[in-house]
Protein backbone atom coordinates (compact mmCIF):
# COMPACT_ATOMS: atom_id res chain seq x y z
CA UNK A 1 0.00 0.00 0.00
CA UNK A 2 1.50 3.34 -1.00
CA UNK A 3 2.34 5.81 1.74
CA UNK A 4 1.01 9.37 1.36
CA UNK A 5 3.27 12.01 2.81
CA UNK A 6 1.83 14.71 5.07
CA UNK A 7 2.21 17.39 2.38
CA UNK A 8 0.22 15.32 -0.08
CA UNK A 9 -2.51 14.75 2.48
CA UNK A 10 -2.58 18.47 3.22
CA UNK A 11 -2.95 19.32 -0.48
CA UNK A 12 -5.73 16.74 -0.77
CA UNK A 13 -7.57 18.28 2.19
CA UNK A 14 -7.11 21.77 0.72
CA UNK A 15 -8.47 20.63 -2.63
CA UNK A 16 -11.46 18.98 -0.97
CA UNK A 17 -12.15 22.12 1.09
CA UNK A 18 -11.84 24.31 -2.02
CA UNK A 19 -14.30 22.09 -3.87
CA UNK A 20 -16.75 22.22 -0.96
CA UNK A 21 -16.54 26.02 -0.81
CA UNK A 22 -17.00 26.28 -4.57
CA UNK A 23 -20.14 24.17 -4.37
CA UNK A 24 -21.48 26.31 -1.51
CA UNK A 25 -20.75 29.52 -3.43
CA UNK A 26 -22.41 28.11 -6.55
CA UNK A 27 -25.45 27.09 -4.51
CA UNK A 28 -25.61 30.56 -2.97
CA UNK A 29 -25.38 32.20 -6.39
CA UNK A 30 -28.15 29.95 -7.68
CA UNK A 31 -30.33 30.91 -4.70
CA UNK A 32 -29.65 34.60 -5.30
CA UNK A 33 -30.49 34.18 -8.98
CA UNK A 34 -33.77 32.47 -8.14
CA UNK A 35 -34.53 35.23 -5.62
CA UNK A 36 -33.67 37.84 -8.27
CA UNK A 37 -36.01 36.14 -10.73
CA UNK A 38 -38.74 36.07 -8.08
CA UNK A 39 -38.26 39.75 -7.26
CA UNK A 40 -38.20 40.69 -10.93
CA UNK A 41 -41.32 38.64 -11.59
CA UNK A 42 -43.10 40.46 -8.77
CA UNK A 43 -42.52 43.72 -10.65
CA UNK A 44 -44.21 42.40 -13.79
CA UNK A 45 -47.83 43.13 -14.61
CA UNK A 46 -50.20 41.97 -17.30
CA UNK A 47 -49.95 44.33 -20.24
CA UNK A 48 -53.74 44.71 -20.52
CA UNK A 49 -54.49 47.42 -17.92
CA UNK A 50 -57.29 47.50 -15.41
CA UNK A 51 -60.57 48.83 -16.82
CA UNK A 52 -61.32 52.20 -15.20
CA UNK A 53 -63.91 54.42 -16.90
CA UNK A 54 -63.13 57.74 -15.26
CA UNK A 55 -61.27 60.82 -16.53
CA UNK A 56 -57.65 59.72 -16.82
CA UNK A 57 -58.66 56.07 -16.92
CA UNK A 58 -58.69 53.36 -19.59
CA UNK A 59 -61.75 51.69 -21.07
CA UNK A 60 -60.81 48.11 -21.98
CA UNK A 61 -63.20 46.93 -24.70
CA UNK A 62 -63.40 43.34 -25.95
CA UNK A 63 -63.70 43.13 -29.74
CA UNK A 64 -65.21 40.17 -31.64
CA UNK A 65 -62.53 40.38 -34.34
CA UNK A 66 -60.95 37.26 -35.82
CA UNK A 67 -57.49 36.92 -37.30
CA UNK A 68 -54.18 38.65 -36.64
CA UNK A 69 -54.79 42.03 -38.28
CA UNK A 70 -55.19 44.75 -35.60
CA UNK A 71 -58.73 46.20 -35.49
CA UNK A 72 -59.16 49.90 -36.30
CA UNK A 73 -60.84 51.59 -33.35
CA UNK A 74 -61.30 55.34 -32.88
CA UNK A 75 -62.18 57.59 -29.94
CA UNK A 76 -62.73 61.32 -30.44
CA UNK A 77 -61.18 60.99 -33.92
CA UNK A 78 -57.98 59.45 -32.55
CA UNK A 79 -56.89 55.91 -33.44
CA UNK A 80 -56.87 53.60 -30.41
CA UNK A 81 -54.32 51.00 -29.30
CA UNK A 82 -55.47 47.39 -29.77
CA UNK A 83 -53.89 44.29 -28.23
CA UNK A 84 -54.47 40.57 -28.54
CA UNK A 85 -54.47 38.35 -25.47
CA UNK A 86 -55.30 34.63 -25.41
CA UNK A 87 -56.73 34.90 -28.92
CA UNK A 88 -59.05 37.81 -28.02
CA UNK A 89 -58.69 41.40 -29.27
CA UNK A 90 -59.05 44.36 -26.91
CA UNK A 91 -59.19 48.11 -27.51
CA UNK A 92 -57.42 50.19 -24.85
CA UNK A 93 -59.22 53.53 -24.95
CA UNK A 94 -57.44 56.34 -23.12
CA UNK A 95 -59.92 58.70 -21.42
CA UNK A 96 -58.61 62.30 -21.15
CA UNK A 97 -58.57 64.00 -17.76
CA UNK A 98 -60.70 66.76 -19.28
CA UNK A 99 -63.72 64.47 -19.84
CA UNK A 100 -66.91 65.20 -17.96
CA UNK A 101 -69.17 62.56 -16.48
CA UNK A 102 -71.41 61.10 -19.18
CA UNK A 103 -71.64 58.66 -22.08
CA UNK A 104 -69.19 58.64 -24.98
CA UNK A 105 -68.70 56.44 -28.03
CA UNK A 106 -65.73 54.54 -29.40
CA UNK A 107 -66.04 53.25 -32.97
CA UNK A 108 -64.76 50.02 -34.47
CA UNK A 109 -64.22 50.53 -38.20
CA UNK A 110 -65.17 47.44 -40.24
CA UNK A 111 -66.01 46.66 -43.87
CA UNK A 112 -69.67 46.83 -42.91
CA UNK A 113 -69.28 50.29 -41.38
CA UNK A 114 -68.50 51.83 -38.01
CA UNK A 115 -69.73 49.87 -34.99
CA UNK A 116 -70.21 51.99 -31.85
CA UNK A 117 -69.18 50.94 -28.36
CA UNK A 118 -70.69 53.06 -25.57
CA UNK A 119 -68.37 54.18 -22.78
CA UNK A 120 -69.98 55.49 -19.61
CA UNK A 121 -67.49 57.79 -17.88
CA UNK A 122 -68.01 58.20 -14.14
CA UNK A 123 -66.98 61.20 -12.05
CA UNK A 124 -63.74 61.05 -10.08
CA UNK A 125 -62.57 63.72 -7.65
CA UNK A 126 -58.79 63.99 -7.64
CA UNK A 127 -57.10 65.38 -4.55
CA UNK A 128 -55.13 68.62 -4.38
CA UNK A 129 -51.36 68.69 -3.89
CA UNK A 130 -49.43 71.80 -2.81
CA UNK A 131 -45.72 72.01 -3.62
CA UNK A 132 -42.95 74.54 -3.15
CA UNK A 133 -40.33 74.77 -5.91
CA UNK A 134 -37.83 77.32 -7.19
CA UNK A 135 -39.48 80.55 -8.31
CA UNK A 136 -38.07 80.19 -11.85
CA UNK A 137 -40.11 76.99 -12.31
CA UNK A 138 -43.36 78.83 -11.55
CA UNK A 139 -42.67 82.24 -13.10
CA UNK A 140 -40.08 81.74 -15.87
CA UNK A 141 -38.32 84.81 -17.27
CA UNK A 142 -38.62 85.72 -21.00
CA UNK A 143 -35.54 83.69 -21.98
CA UNK A 144 -36.85 80.64 -20.14
CA UNK A 145 -40.30 81.10 -21.68
CA UNK A 146 -38.72 81.07 -25.13
CA UNK A 147 -36.96 77.83 -24.29
CA UNK A 148 -40.25 76.31 -23.08
CA UNK A 149 -41.99 77.48 -26.26
CA UNK A 150 -39.45 75.61 -28.39
CA UNK A 151 -39.43 72.45 -26.27
CA UNK A 152 -43.20 72.01 -25.92
CA UNK A 153 -43.95 70.92 -29.54
CA UNK A 154 -41.01 68.50 -29.45
CA UNK A 155 -42.33 66.79 -26.33
CA UNK A 156 -45.98 66.77 -27.42
CA UNK A 157 -45.04 65.63 -30.91
CA UNK A 158 -43.24 62.61 -29.47
CA UNK A 159 -46.03 61.77 -27.02
CA UNK A 160 -49.13 62.46 -29.12
CA UNK A 161 -48.28 60.34 -32.13
CA UNK A 162 -49.79 57.29 -33.78
CA UNK A 163 -47.63 54.91 -35.76
CA UNK A 164 -49.24 51.67 -36.99
CA UNK A 165 -46.33 49.66 -35.62
CA UNK A 166 -47.15 46.59 -33.54
CA UNK A 167 -44.45 45.60 -31.04
CA UNK A 168 -44.73 42.17 -29.48
CA UNK A 169 -45.55 42.77 -25.82
CA UNK A 170 -46.11 40.29 -23.02
CA UNK A 171 -45.73 41.95 -19.64
CA UNK A 172 -45.17 45.50 -18.51
CA UNK A 173 -42.18 46.14 -16.23
CA UNK A 174 -42.33 48.74 -13.48
CA UNK A 175 -39.71 51.26 -14.64
CA UNK A 176 -37.97 51.68 -11.28
CA UNK A 177 -38.13 50.47 -7.70
CA UNK A 178 -39.31 52.94 -5.10
CA UNK A 179 -42.21 54.57 -3.28
CA UNK A 180 -45.07 56.25 -5.13
CA UNK A 181 -44.73 59.80 -3.86
CA UNK A 182 -47.34 61.46 -6.10
CA UNK A 183 -50.17 59.68 -7.83
CA UNK A 184 -51.78 60.51 -11.16
CA UNK A 185 -54.36 63.28 -11.55
CA UNK A 186 -53.53 65.37 -8.48
CA UNK A 187 -54.66 69.00 -8.83
CA UNK A 188 -51.32 70.72 -8.37
CA UNK A 189 -50.59 74.06 -6.77
CA UNK A 190 -47.00 75.31 -7.10
CA UNK A 191 -45.98 78.11 -4.72
CA UNK A 192 -49.65 78.94 -4.23
CA UNK A 193 -50.43 79.07 -7.96
CA UNK A 194 -52.75 76.45 -9.53
CA UNK A 195 -51.25 74.51 -12.43
CA UNK A 196 -52.29 71.59 -14.65
CA UNK A 197 -53.16 68.27 -12.99
CA UNK A 198 -50.37 65.78 -12.46
CA UNK A 199 -50.07 63.87 -15.74
CA UNK A 200 -48.17 60.86 -14.44
CA UNK A 201 -46.91 58.88 -11.47
CA UNK A 202 -43.94 59.92 -9.33
CA UNK A 203 -41.77 57.12 -7.94
CA UNK A 204 -39.35 58.39 -5.27
CA UNK A 205 -35.98 56.65 -5.27
CA UNK A 206 -32.34 57.55 -4.56
CA UNK A 207 -30.41 59.34 -7.29
CA UNK A 208 -28.73 56.76 -9.50
CA UNK A 209 -31.44 54.10 -9.20
CA UNK A 210 -31.77 52.41 -12.63
CA UNK A 211 -34.74 53.38 -14.81
CA UNK A 212 -35.98 50.72 -17.24
CA UNK A 213 -38.15 50.77 -20.33
CA UNK A 214 -41.54 49.36 -19.32
CA UNK A 215 -42.21 47.80 -22.75
CA UNK A 216 -40.63 47.14 -26.13
CA UNK A 217 -40.50 50.20 -28.36
CA UNK A 218 -38.46 52.91 -30.07
CA UNK A 219 -36.91 56.13 -28.77
CA UNK A 220 -39.14 59.02 -29.89
CA UNK A 221 -37.33 61.85 -28.09
CA UNK A 222 -34.44 62.27 -25.71
CA UNK A 223 -33.20 65.52 -24.22
CA UNK A 224 -32.82 67.90 -21.29
CA UNK A 225 -35.96 70.06 -21.00
CA UNK A 226 -36.82 73.03 -18.78
CA UNK A 227 -39.62 71.51 -16.69
CA UNK A 228 -38.92 67.80 -17.24
CA UNK A 229 -35.14 67.81 -16.95
CA UNK A 230 -33.34 64.87 -18.54
CA UNK A 231 -36.05 62.94 -20.37
CA UNK A 232 -36.61 59.84 -22.49
CA UNK A 233 -39.84 59.33 -24.47
CA UNK A 234 -40.50 55.89 -25.95
CA UNK A 235 -43.04 55.08 -28.67
CA UNK A 236 -44.53 51.64 -28.02
CA UNK A 237 -46.64 51.70 -31.18
CA UNK A 238 -50.30 52.43 -32.00
CA UNK A 239 -50.49 55.64 -29.99
CA UNK A 240 -49.04 54.21 -26.77
CA UNK A 241 -46.11 56.33 -25.57
CA UNK A 242 -44.32 56.65 -22.24
CA UNK A 243 -42.29 59.53 -20.84
CA UNK A 244 -39.59 59.07 -18.20
CA UNK A 245 -38.18 62.30 -16.78
CA UNK A 246 -36.19 64.12 -14.08
CA UNK A 247 -33.37 61.63 -14.76
CA UNK A 248 -29.85 62.26 -13.48
CA UNK A 249 -28.49 60.81 -16.72
CA UNK A 250 -29.62 58.90 -19.80
CA UNK A 251 -28.04 55.92 -21.50
CA UNK A 252 -26.22 56.38 -24.81
CA UNK A 253 -29.43 56.35 -26.85
CA UNK A 254 -30.69 58.37 -29.80
CA UNK A 255 -34.01 58.91 -31.55
CA UNK A 256 -34.94 55.83 -33.57
CA UNK A 257 -33.10 53.32 -31.38
CA UNK A 258 -35.04 50.17 -30.52
CA UNK A 259 -35.37 49.32 -26.82
CA UNK A 260 -36.67 46.21 -25.11
CA UNK A 261 -38.75 45.82 -21.97
CA UNK A 262 -36.43 45.92 -18.97
CA UNK A 263 -33.59 47.68 -20.81
CA UNK A 264 -31.97 50.46 -18.77
CA UNK A 265 -32.57 53.90 -20.28
CA UNK A 266 -31.20 56.09 -17.49
CA UNK A 267 -31.02 56.74 -13.74
CA UNK A 268 -33.36 58.42 -11.28
CA UNK A 269 -32.44 62.05 -10.63
CA UNK A 270 -33.72 65.49 -9.64
CA UNK A 271 -33.42 67.53 -12.84
CA UNK A 272 -36.08 70.01 -13.97
CA UNK A 273 -38.98 71.15 -11.75
CA UNK A 274 -38.68 68.84 -8.73
CA UNK A 275 -38.68 68.82 -4.94
CA UNK A 276 -36.36 65.79 -4.70
CA UNK A 277 -35.05 62.76 -6.62
CA UNK A 278 -37.75 60.69 -8.28
CA UNK A 279 -38.92 59.28 -11.60
CA UNK A 280 -41.91 60.95 -13.23
CA UNK A 281 -43.59 58.39 -15.50
CA UNK A 282 -46.32 59.41 -17.95
CA UNK A 283 -48.40 56.96 -20.01
CA UNK A 284 -50.28 58.23 -23.08
CA UNK A 285 -52.97 56.36 -25.05
CA UNK A 286 -54.58 57.98 -28.11
CA UNK A 287 -53.24 61.41 -26.99
CA UNK A 288 -54.78 61.02 -23.50
CA UNK A 289 -52.64 60.98 -20.36
CA UNK A 290 -53.80 57.99 -18.33
CA UNK A 291 -53.07 56.60 -14.89
CA UNK A 292 -49.94 54.38 -14.96
CA UNK A 293 -51.16 52.55 -11.83
CA UNK A 294 -53.77 50.81 -14.01
CA UNK A 295 -50.91 48.89 -15.65
CA UNK A 296 -49.30 47.74 -12.39
CA UNK A 297 -50.15 45.04 -9.87
CA UNK A 298 -50.78 47.32 -6.91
Amino acid sequence: MPVLHTGVLQRFDNTREHTRRSLLIRAAKTSLLMLSIFISASALAEFIPKDSRVPGGVAVISLPQKGDAPPHVFFQENRVYTAKKNGEWFALVGLPLSLKEGQYQAYWRTKEGDKPFPIQVEHKAYQEQRLTVKKKHVNPDPKQLERIRKETPVIRGAMDTFKPVVYEQSSLIQPTEGRISSSFGLRRVFNGQPRRPHSGMDIAAPTGTPVLSALNGKIAAIGDYYFNGKTVIIDHGQGLTMLYCHLSRTENLKVGDQVTAGQQIGDVGATGRVTGPHLHWTVTLNKARVDPALFLNR
